[in-house]
């Protein structure tokens, strides 16, 4: 795999970290340790909502630290990794930058061209480049 990447779809993200407790339990981290965690993003706590009444929103966003790697082990043997593979509604998709035929390539071709627009976070968030965000 030439770039292997990960398509985060915040607009299918319901926090419901399954993706974070995928790899920590894969890889057997401790308990303060995450190559992976969910960010709420909205309010000022874990789960708050941003705004104010009635007007409230509250999503949340996969953060990938510099730790991850994209599960190798599972990768060697032609899986995807845990996290993508766990996502119960599919925020997660992974492949290869490089081969235009992979199910990333696929999937950010039909979610651009119904208007999302992708980003990545910058290098101060200390997070995997490979990643990256879209939304609508």
């Amino acid at each position: 795999m030439a770039k292997p990447a990960i398509l985060v779809n915040l607009n299918r993200c319901t926090g419901c970290w399954t993706c974070s407790m995928a790899c920590k339990v894969a890889h057997k981290l401790g308990p303060d340790e995450w190559w992976q965690h969910v960010r709420t993003v909205g309010g000022n706590n874990t789960d708050e909502p941003g705004g104010q009444w009635p007007d409230l929103y509250l999503t949340w966003m996969p953060i990938y630290s510099n730790e991850c790697m994209f599960c190798s082990d599972r990768r060697a043997e032609g899986h995807e990794p845990y996290c993508a593979y766990n996502c119960p509604t599919k925020a997660l998709t992974f492949g290869d930058l490089d081969d235009p035929e992979s199910p990333i390539c696929t999937r950010l071709t039909e979610l651009k061209e119904k208007g999302f627009s992708t980003f990545t976070l910058p290098p101060w968030e200390h997070t995997r480049p490979e990643i990256i965000y879209i939304e609508k």
